[in-house]
């Protein structure tokens, strides 16, 4: 039996040698792509659209709907729970997560926030200073902001204890914007004939990047690796990339113009999902901003919502008109498949003595493997 020592990191592909094994053994392998998978975990408890999303925890939370204040979780796993409902039935809210909080704001004629920590205990902390709706929401360091939203500017900052301050209303006052977040920054960007973006860093102080390079609303918002992304919008297709410095960069553009979309990140991807007119198209960027199309979603919605949770991106509710549909989506493993003689030991963080002669080994790899005397 020969021991060879294996370090194997991601990519497209890989050549082993081992030298410890007489005669030496080389092994040509692929390495799959990691391009995330579609499943359809339990649905929402109730159909809606028009409700927010956010993850704390172990927890992935959708939240609202019209003339609803559901609240539904799903765990790693992807099991649903139904906590404590919102306190005030509203859609149009926006959602965002900071320390041990996640974060339900706004709706129409509401200022009302709804708090649920790592337990899903709600509680109810200062409300917004101005009620609104079509607001969007975000996190930096120590603060969960909400900004824009019908007819205002403002600005709402939550700190770690849900203590709330106002920081520097946005430049231009707009709704239906979309928020992200970057290295050091926060951004806003977007709303109905507004190609602003504002930026607010860690001390809450704002500045003004260069603007998105199409002016539209109804878009969505999203960060992978050293990008914040901004897609979508009514007639439109593009993506703005924005990076840790604020420098801004177009990617490839989506492959369907769509707008009410929806927008997470999995593992090394970027995704955006569903959109009107009603799609059910899912592109996925990745750290480098290449554009892929995983399998669609298995409806075709717009007004969904989207976070994530474990190894899983949610895609969850819209309107078909209501649809209580949650798509999940799971990067594939990345790994290759490496031919040796059954009975071999190899371990990879888990011993396990081969059975069949093709056994795969998830990258990036940290083992070893005891190659037994046989035929490859």
């Amino acid at each position: 039996m020969a021991r060879s020592k294996v370090n194997i990191g991601g990519g497209g592909g890989a050549e082993l040698t081992f030298t410890a094994y007489t005669p030496a053994v080389t092994s040509s392998v692929a390495i799959s792509s990691g391009t995330p998978t579609r499943s359809t975990p339990t649905a929402l408890s109730v159909a809606r659209y028009g409700l927010a999303a956010t993850s704390i925890g172990d927890y992935a939370l959708f939240g609202g709907g019209p003339s609803s204040a559901t609240v539904d979780a799903y765990n790693t796993t992807l099991t649903r729970s139904t906590p404590t409902a919102l306190s005030v039935a509203r859609y149009g809210l926006a959602a965002t997560s900071i320390g041990d909080y996640a974060l339900f704001g706004g709706g129409p004629s509401s200022a009302t926030v709804d708090a649920y920590n790592t337990t899903l205990t709600r509680s109810t902390p200062t409300a917004l200073s101005v009620a609104r709706y079509y607001l969007a929401a975000t996190s930096i360091g120590d603060y969960a902001l909400f900004g824009g939203g019908v007819t205002t500017a403002t600005v709402d900052a939550y700190n770690l204890t849900l203590t709330r301050s106002t920081p520097t209303a946005l430049s231009v006052a707009r709704y239906d914007l979309a928020a992200t977040s970057i290295g050091d920054y926060a951004l806003f960007g977007g709303g109905p004939s507004s190609a602003t973006v504002d930026a607010y860093n860690t001390t809450l102080t704002r500045s003004t990047p260069t603007a998105l390079s199409v002016a539209r609303y109804g878009l969505a918002a999203t960060s992978i690796g050293d990008y914040a992304l901004f897609g979508g919008g009514p007639s439109s297709a593009t993506v703005d990339a924005y990076n840790t410095t604020l420098t801004r960069s177009t990617p490839t553009a989506l492959s369907v113009a769509r707008y009410y979309l929806a927008a997470t990140s999995i593992g090394d991807y970027a995704l955006f999902g569903g959109g009107y007119p009603y799609s059910a198209t899912v592109d996925a960027y990745n750290t480098t901003l290449t554009r892929s199309t995983p399998a669609a979603l298995s409806v075709a919605r717009y007004y969904l919502a989207a976070t994530s949770v474990g190894d899983y991106a949610l895609f969850g509710g819209g309107t078909t008109p209501y649809s209580a549909t949650v798509d999940a989506y799971r990067p594939e493993a990345i790994g290759f498949y490496q031919e040796m003689p059954i009975g071999t030991v190899f371990d990879f963080g888990t011993e396990i003595t081969a059975t069949v002669k093709q056994n795969f080994i998830v990258t990036p790899a940290t083992g070893y493997i005891k190659y037994k005397k046989g035929d490859l």
